[in-house]
Order: C-alpha cells, then sequence, then structure tokens
C-alpha cells in the first residue's frame, strides 16, 4: 500500500484545505453558486475516475439542492436540454480545464462559457476546476477509500 499523501505530509494537506477554501469563498464572491461549483467538482471527479470524490461531491451536490436527475444525467450533459445555459457553461469549463491539453473545440467551449459567466465568474469556475483536478489527484495517489453508506447516507459498519 502507498502512503497516503494527507497523513504523511499534513502539513501539506492543511495548506491544500485552505487553498481549496480560499478558492471556495472566493469563487463565491465572484458570483459562482454552491451548486455551481458542485457541478464542476463532480464532473471533473468522474473524467478523473477519482471515486473518493465523485462519492463527496455528489452527496455535497445533492445537500446544495442539485436534482438527483441532473446528477445522474451529469455525464450526459450535452445531450439533454436539462441544464441551464449558465450550468452548461461551468460544465464546459470543468471539462476543458481538465482534458487537457486544450483543443480548437474545447477553446471554443471556453469561449462560449465566459460569455454566459461574464470573466470574474469564468475564472472563478476555472479556477474551482483546477482546484478540484489537484484533489483528484491527492485522493487517488493516497488511495482514499470510499465508505459504504446507506441512503441517508451514513456511513455503514
Amino acid at each position: 500500500m502507498r502512503p497516503s499523501l494527507d497523513k504523511v505530509m499534513p502539513e501539506a494537506w492543511k495548506a491544500a484545505e485552505a487553498f481549496a477554501s480560499a478558492i471556495r469563498e472566493t469563487a463565491s464572491q465572484r458570483g459562482l453558486s454552491v451548486q455551481e461549483s458542485e457541478l464542476i467538482k463532480l464532473r471533473v471527479s468522474q473524467i478523473n475516475a477519482c471515486a473518493f470524490c465523485v462519492d463527496l461531491h455528489a452527496r455535497a451536490a445533492r445537500r446544495a439542492g442539485i436534482a438527483q436527475q441532473r446528477l445522474d444525467l451529469l455525464p450526459a450533459w450535452r445531450e439533454t436540454e436539462l441544464f441551464d445555459d449558465r450550468q452548461r457553461a461551468v460544465l464546459a469549463v470543468a471539462e476543458a480545464a481538465t482534458l487537457l491539453p486544450t483543443t480548437d473545440e474545447s477553446n471554443a467551449d471556453l469561449v462560449g462559457a465566459q460569455s454566459v459567466l461574464g470573466e470574474e465568474a469564468f475564472v472563478a469556475a476555472e479556477w474551482v476546476a483546477v482546484t478540484i483536478n489537484a484533489f483528484n489527484r491527492i485522493s487517488i495517489l493516497s488511495q482514499h477509500a470510499v465508505r459504504p453508506r446507506d441512503t441517508e447516507g451514513k456511513i455503514i459498519r
């Protein structure tokens, strides 16, 4: 078993948590809603196949009021009309910031997203995507386990 990054270097983990907290607060001040941030975090985590973060942010998205149907359809968001323009914009940012290098198509998506979100919320969305990408890597490399939960989200022992 590999060492857990957060356990072996807790001071680095605390710095990462402080960074994420600053991004969360600043993104909110720049007009990005909690729901939009959670959509970004969940979509990026899906793309990166970070089971721990998918579990965490699916629960956070539900707490933020995102309908279960939207969460179920998130991997196919481009194929449905259930997401509004702002949600589609933040999801485009999530994908472009995760599937690097950018392509002509993803660059076009980013231009469209910026026109919908405005400069400040667009940059906030990019920072949220950058941050969750870092946390996905920490969790994957640390092999953070997903614990079984009941229908109410409580850990099953």
